[in-house]
């Protein structure tokens, strides 16, 4: 669908990425990765058209639709919500407006032999198709339930988007773009403002109803879920992988080893050949090897490795004194704001050096009931118990606004540092992405980004014993949350994270406190626990068209739930019999079997292939003819094995559309 060909993005001269070549194919789910600064989002804006290239060109055809969403973008505030996704169907409406014109034209009109009036008829039959192709009248449906799946209750539809936070209002863009059913999607981090649920709608909705989707995502569980291909922008160049974010990785791993020893090996060449020039530089017997050991030399392309940070520096939260052994009791807690009741009868206890988790829909109370356990509001209802000797340190959403502008990043840590850490805050930087010159930044000059890691550095200095995070992770990549993660879990104290990272959560949380509907719940265990439970409830209420099946696999498949799809779903008219059902799955495991076999062929080829384009890349391997020979042949086998990939991937798609 799109071709990408001998892409090349400088800045001031200086190369973003070059030679990158790929092309996008219908259906794909591509996740771009990347360190941060590698031109994941440079690269987006170039495929959507609005920044050109400094050289090479993306060949789009001309009937090819893309749908862009940027992290930021400037949003309208004169339109309802109902409006503003209307205009997803602005096309249709127009179709609509010129139909009702004609149908009254013709209707006017008494010259019915004439040869106008059927041409009109002809046009009005054309277009009353098309238009009753493109969904007619009937799009309010679809928007009302793309809305609704983003989170928005039918309240909300006739509201002005500028009462919505900015959050919310990217939801609207995104139910807008997702409306439009373009041929390729380009999303720019659609995850940093939903919540769970929202999450696993948009993760459902990309993995079976949208065309081809490329997008740049922190969330691991959401790459995994949704995308089957990955591309790598490292060292100005991309790498493709026909697989998933987690496989991606081990292969990632084995391809730097690879790179490394060529790289090793280079060396050692280019060692052994200077060291020969040098001794023998000046013997005139020598003069024609000596000569023609400098030419080789200019002839060599260094070989290089990806940037990988491998420091082994592990943050700890410093905890402060034991606090008592209840840090936290709510009794019949409840909170309004005018006539909205956001919550009531909240009843819950938080024990000693508990890790748990507040999720739920966005605008339910999670912050508002953090702020009443912080103090910051004290007009609620019922009774707040804070234990005793209880130090809280405390990460808002808005804590990045809260730093001194006029300090540099090092001045900032550096007031707050103690100890040994005072040794370490250049580690520390280094471990939340400020390297080199960023360290001298003013706080002022930050993005968004920058300022919420270096709010996050400074908690981690401060000595506490009671953590409440809300929303730590929406500014973070991925080695970043890792570290974070692995600070928490280190935390002797009491935490309490307000996340929608259901891969952050993972493992960290043993309670879940679920926000909705006016009331806190408890649930027992982990992030994966509570979501298995909200499945199982939702299927036994029958409401099987708002879970998300692509996020109940993935659980089946970590072998965390039971599969109760299939034994609670209610026969439909026509359904199959259990022995056709029984020969069908049968059929769809081979198929999945043939897809997966192929992938991990492509994959092995595509590393031995590696392995000899390193060992062609050496003084005796340029030498040995006998490695051009078997590159062609692993060429050759790489050519085969995309073919039946193809083949048994659009065989494993019709099997899944019967």
């Amino acid at each position: 669908m799109i071709s990408v060909d001998n892409l090349k993005v400088e800045f001031n001269a200086t190369p973003l990425f070059e030679d990158v070549g790929f092309v996008i194919n219908r259906k794909d789910r591509i996740a771009l990765v990347g360190k941060n600064g590698a031109g994941k989002s440079t690269l987006l804006k170039v495929l959507a058209g609005l920044q050109q290239p400094t050289e090479g060109h993306v060949s789009v055809p001309r009937d090819c639709s893309i749908g862009y969403l940027p992290q930021v973008m400037v949003l309208s505030d004169e339109q309802t919500v109902m409006q503003e996704a209307e205009q997803a169907f602005n096309d249709v409406k127009e179709m609509q407006a010129q139909l009702e014109q004609m149908n009254q034209e013709l209707a006017d009109r008494t010259d019915y032999e004439s040869e106008s009036y059927h041409e009109l008829i002809e046009r009005f039959t054309h277009l009353s198709e098309r238009f009753n192709m493109m969904g007619g009248t009937n799009y309010q449906a679809e928007i009302e339930r793309t809305l609704q799946g983003l989170g928005f209750e039918r309240s909300d539809f006739d509201r002005p988007t500028r009462e919505f936070s900015g959050g919310w209002r990217m939801r609207i863009e995104l139910a807008k773009l997702l409306l439009r059913h373009p041929d390729v999607l380009l999303l720019d981090e659609p995850t940093n403002h939903l919540d769970i649920e929202s999450i696993e709608w948009l993760e459902n909705y990309l993995a079976t109803k949208a065309n081809a989707v490329m997008l740049v995502s922190h969330d691991r569980a959401f790459l995994n879920n949704v995308t089957t291909r990955t591309i790598e922008i490292s060292c100005r160049h991309i790498y493709d992988y026909k697989v998933k974010y987690d496989e991606f990785v081990t292969l990632r791993q084995e391809r730097r080893e690879q790179q490394l020893r060529a790289y090793q090996n280079q060396q050692k060449m280019i060692q052994d050949t200077t060291d020969f020039i040098e001794r023998f530089r000046y013997k005139a017997t020598k003069a024609v090897q000596v000569q023609s050991r400098i030419k080789m030399l200019e002839k060599v392309v260094p070989i290089e490795v990806d940037e990988v940070d491998n420091s082994t520096l592990k943050l700890k939260f410093v905890c402060s004194d034991r606090s008592g052994s209840y840090p936290v009791i709510c009794d019949e807690v409840g909170k309004a704001f005018g006539q909205h009741q956001v919550f009531d009868h909240v009843n819950f206890t938080i024990n000693r050096g508990d890790k748990v988790a507040f999720v739920g829909r966005n605008g339910e109370g999670k912050t508002t009931l953090v702020r009443c356990i912080m103090q910051q509001i004290t007009d609620y209802t019922g009774k707040l118990t804070i234990g005793h000797n209880v130090k809280i340190g405390y990460f808002a959403q808005n804590q990045a606004q809260l730093l001194d502008e006029d300090l540099t990043v090092f001045q900032t840590i550096d007031y707050v540092a103690t100890g040994e850490w005072r040794l370490k805050i250049r580690d520390i930087l280094g471990a939340f992405m400020f390297g080199g010159d960023d360290i001298d930044k003013k706080v002022k000059v930050l993005s968004g980004g920058e300022r919420t890691r270096l709010a996050m550095i400074k908690l981690l200095l401060q000595p506490v014993n009671f953590l409440i995070l809300d929303e730590p992770t929406n500014h973070l990549d991925m080695r970043s949350k890792d570290v974070l993660k692995d600070a928490i879990s280190q935390f002797e104290g009491t935490v309490i994270v307000v996340s929608h990272d259901r891969d952050f959560l993972d493992g960290l949380v043993q309670k879940v406190y679920e926000f909705g509907g006016g009331r806190v719940k408890e649930h027992l265990g982990g992030i994966y626990d509570f979501l298995r439970e909200k499945h199982e409830q939702l299927l036994r209420q029958g409401t099987e068209a708002n879970v998300s099946e692509r996020g109940i696999d993935a659980l089946f498949k970590a072998g965390i739930a039971k599969p109760l799809v299939e034994e609670t779903k209610l026969p439909k008219a026509g359904a199959l019999s259990y022995a056709e059902q029984k020969e069908y799955n049968k059929k769809l495991k081979k198929a999945e079997r043939m897809v997966e076999n192929c992938e991990i062929t492509i994959s092995e080829t595509e590393s031995a292939i590696s392995i000899i384009e390193a060992q062609m890349a050496t003084p005796e391997g340029a030498a040995d003819m006998s490695l051009y020979e078997k590159h062609q042949r692993m060429k050759k086998a790489l050519d085969k094995a995309m073919e039946e990939w193809e083949v048994a991937s659009e065989e494993l798609e019709k099997l899944k559309q019967q």
